[in-house]
């Protein structure tokens, strides 16, 4: 079974400690030399990876990094007990928000994005969850 390793580019590694611990309440596990820290608390650690801006994210790379507001179809979605309560936190920790909460069959969802350009989801499961448009296993 292959585990689950998040890991999030980031070119100011003070700023996105305060802001993943102050937006989502986690906490800073171990620290790595050549910059990289742990954050601890949510279901699988995150870890947080110092890359300069204009620098290839791999050998051969077309794009370089950049830390503006950027997509990817891979992004973290974090589930809150209290939706309102979490994007105001996210927000008072520097996150801005793209599409405020809205209501699903499932629960509630807000988008964001943190001050480094990468977006991620607050959600609120409610009911069942997804169990609510689930159409089967398998």
């Amino acid at each position: 079974m292959a585990r689950l390793v998040v890991n999030v580019d980031v070119d100011d590694l003070e700023r996105a400690i305060r802001f993943y611990t102050q937006a989502l309440g986690l906490r800073v596990g171990r620290r790595f030399s050549g910059g990289g820290i742990e954050l601890v608390g949510a279901e699988c650690p995150i870890y947080l990876l110092v890359a300069a801006p204009g620098t290839p994210p791999f050998t051969g790379a077309a794009a370089a990094r950049a830390y503006g507001r950027h997509w990817t179809p891979v992004h973290l979605d974090f589930a809150v007990d209290d939706i309102e309560a979490g994007v105001a936190q996210a927000v008072a920790a520097g996150a801005a928000v793209e599409v405020p909460v809205e209501q699903h069959r499932w629960g509630k969802m807000a988008v964001l994005a943190d001050p480094f350009g990468h977006g991620f989801c607050l959600l609120q499961f409610e009911g069942r969850g997804y169990d609510e448009i689930a159409t089967g296993v398998g």
